[in-house]
């Protein structure tokens, strides 16, 4: 009897650590509101996330670099389009990536300010895997585009970049989505606009109506 006790009770306790280690259960959705594992982010739900707190958003001249534009507010906007079970590859259509032009400043000689930052061709395609990396697509036939405009000694400028695609990470310990040195080409622009541009942000929390969202 006693046997069977100390069985029974090592038993349990290994179901347990392995209930605590393992965050997902096995019929959980990729994207979860309130914990990994948890509520199954609905079809049509909005996600939402600013830039992760004192971090900033940069588009550099070079992937080593420090010469370009900064910017300290950020956000992004997407909506779920499907969530399968995991493992397995969520959609989203993004729908809104703003900067605040007040936030931003530029070291680029002969740059005086920041006038405004506008992602075009939206609304784009992001996939979201169960091992946590993201790729951000546009719609066939077309390109993720960013304008930036500046103001120069001269005047106005506008530089326009082009990516055929965006590879990110996510990360549950802060619902985080993270892009680092995504490559930019100019695609028009004065001499002025550096003819490469290499994308940094950290995005944090990722919510869904207030819930913070995890990847599984």
């Amino acid at each position: 009897m006693r046997t069977r006790s100390v069985l029974a009770l090592a038993g349990t306790a290994t179901a347990l650590a392995l209930a605590v280690a393992t965050p997902a259960s096995a019929d959980s959705a990729v994207l979860t509101t309130g914990s990994a594992g948890g509520t199954a982010a609905a079809v049509g739900d909005t996600l939402t996330a600013p830039l992760a707190s004192g971090t900033t958003a940069t588009l550099y001249s070079s992937a080593t670099g420090t010469s370009g534009v900064s910017c300290t507010s950020s956000q992004f906007t997407a909506s779920v389009t499907a969530n399968p079970s995991a493992p397995g590859t969520a959609t989203e259509s993004v729908s809104g990536h703003t900067f605040d032009a007040g936030s931003c400043t530029s070291n680029v000689t002969g740059v005086t300010g920041v006038s405004s930052i506008t992602v075009d061709n939206l609304p784009y395609t992001a996939a979201v895997a169960s091992d946590g990396s993201l790729t951000v697509s546009p719609a066939s036939g077309s390109t993720i585009q960013t304008t930036v405009k500046l103001k120069t000694l001269l005047g106005s400028i506008t530089c326009v970049y082009q990516a055929p695609s965006l590879a990110g990470k996510t990360d549950n310990a802060d619902s985080s989505i993270s892009f680092t040195n995504q490559h930019f080409t100019k695609s028009s622009g004065s001499s002025l606009c550096f003819a490469s541009g290499y994308f940094t942000a950290k995005y944090a929390p990722v919510t869904d109506g207030g819930a913070r969202v995890y990847v599984n």
